[in-house]
């Protein structure tokens, strides 16, 4: 009878020990995957325009009037040249600053790499990873910035926070 007990015990246990991608957050990992919160984008609202004839011709695969476009819709409401968008332009500066030190083209490769072994060492004990104990926090802890002491710092050297709570009027 022990010996089932303990085998009954020990077969979860070095299931658990399974060696695979390891998953941090364990947020139902068995059970089917969750909704992509980025993979809902509310059309636009129906119009019915004054001139039927003035609708574009229907393209397969084509856009449709109520397709949603975030990029000229922000460019629009902060003032931006949607022209840009048209042309293809809008990165080209980010991007050349960005790259101005050069690119590695291996880099996916690598950081897929780094961030496997990461996981793989951080992965949580075996009764965290049996009981599926979200363990992505405790994992990335000394990586975390702490917002209040690096908004101190920044207001120490000058640097403006205009995006920040302003400071505290000393009373």
């Amino acid at each position: 009878m022990l010996r089932r007990l303990l085998l009954l015990c020990l077969i979860p246990a070095i299931a658990a020990c399974a060696d695979g991608n390891p998953g941090l957050m364990n947020i139902g990992r068995d059970r089917a995957r969750g909704p992509d919160e980025f993979g809902i984008i509310p059309a636009k609202p129906l119009e019915v325009p004054e001139d039927i004839a003035a609708l574009p011709v229907p393209t397969p695969g084509g856009t449709n009037l109520t397709d949603p476009t975030p990029e000229r819709d922000v460019a629009a409401a902060l003032g931006g040249d949607i022209g840009a968008l048209a042309r293809g332009s809008t990165d080209g500066a980010f991007v050349a600053h960005a790259t101005r030190h050069g690119v590695d083209s291996n880099i996916r490769v690598e950081l897929a790499a780094a961030d496997l072994e990461f996981r793989r060492d951080n992965q949580g004990r075996v009764l965290e990873r049996l009981f599926d104990v979200n363990v992505y926090f405790r994992a990335y802890e000394e990586m975390a910035l702490d917002q209040h002491a690096e908004l101190a710092r920044l207001r120490r050297l000058g640097i403006r926070t205009s995006a920040a709570p302003p400071k505290p009027v000393a009373e």
